[in-house]
């Protein structure tokens, strides 16, 4: 409802934003006369407006008080020495010039609460999304969450699990080889390779962006992990035909794996840990 209300004042702010420019464009073309001075005030006000929009709302009233008191004195100045009367112009420029400052503020202020509402959203999904947007792989946070349904399973009915960790050999300089989306694209075929290169009840999860890692949840015991090492291993040798032609370059995986134990093994996160430093054996 919050959010709904800040729209309608940004949306209402910039209509009447709109609408004051409008309104001051027809009033300083409609007297030839005064055309060079309502031109002077009309950049005025637009400058007093852009300043309020990149500062703060403070700052647009101090500068349109010293506006009004330098302006009243050159009316007074007018009226008193000249002999001029005051006419309707005056009095649409004291009143414009705080307009314009006030409808800026108020479309600044919306902006910004709707920028910080978005990126509060953006966070949230972000930590409650359980898939990889660029795999559409399962993430680490779905990771934890089947990893202790697993761990539990193993536990009580006395089923071997394993976890598996790759990741990409020599990511650091292969990055800076080819481009990002080239690279992103690269990575989603590695998924796509991993998924089909297990079977339907095993589980495949992108655990890390930013240095690929992927996770393999396999319900057997080391030794029947080693055979989906191997299968992977020989699947990658044969994509890297592709890869070379496709990307320019060869992808190899780092694989390392570890079986589930009760004992040293507490949290997923343990798992993880654990997985990964068998990785260092695998060079």
């Amino acid at each position: 409802m919050k959010r709904h209300q800040n729209s309608l004042i940004a949306d209402g702010a910039f209509l009447f934003l709109f609408l004051l420019c409008f309104v001051s464009i027809l009033f300083a073309a409609g007297d030839p006369n005064r055309y060079i001075e309502n031109m002077i005030l009309l950049n005025i006000a637009f400058l007093l407006a852009i300043i309020t929009y990149f500062t703060t709302v403070t700052t647009g009233l101090i500068l349109n008080i010293v506006f009004l008191f330098g302006y009243g004195t050159y009316t007074l100045y007018q009226t008193v020495v000249i002999g001029e009367i005051v006419g309707s112009q005056t009095y649409f420029w004291l009143l414009l010039t705080p307009a314009y400052t006030l409808v800026t503020w108020m479309l600044t202020n919306a902006y910004k609460v709707l920028q910080t509402e978005n990126m509060r959203l953006q966070r949230a999904n972000d930590t409650l999304a359980t898939m990889d947007d660029k795999t559409n792989l399962k993430n680490s946070r779905s990771f934890q969450n089947d990893a202790t349904v697993f761990m539990a399973l193993s536990v009580r009915y006395k089923i071997p699990l394993t976890l598996l960790i790759m990741n990409v050999k020599y990511w650091d300089e292969l990055k800076r080889m080819i481009s990002e989306d080239t690279m992103t694209e690269a990575i989603y075929d590695l998924s796509k390779l991993g998924e089909t290169s297990i079977r339907t009840n095993d589980s495949l999860y992108m655990l890390s962006k930013e240095n690929p890692t992927w996770g393999l949840l396999l319900f057997t015991d080391r030794d029947g992990a080693q055979f989906v090492i191997n299968r992977l291993n020989q699947s990658v040798v044969e994509m890297n035909t592709m890869f070379s032609e496709k990307y320019r370059i060869e992808l190899n995986l780092r694989i390392g794996a570890t079986q589930y134990d009760p004992q040293t093994i507490e949290t997923p996160l343990d798992f993880i840990v654990q997985a990964r430093k068998q990785l260092e054996y695998d060079v």
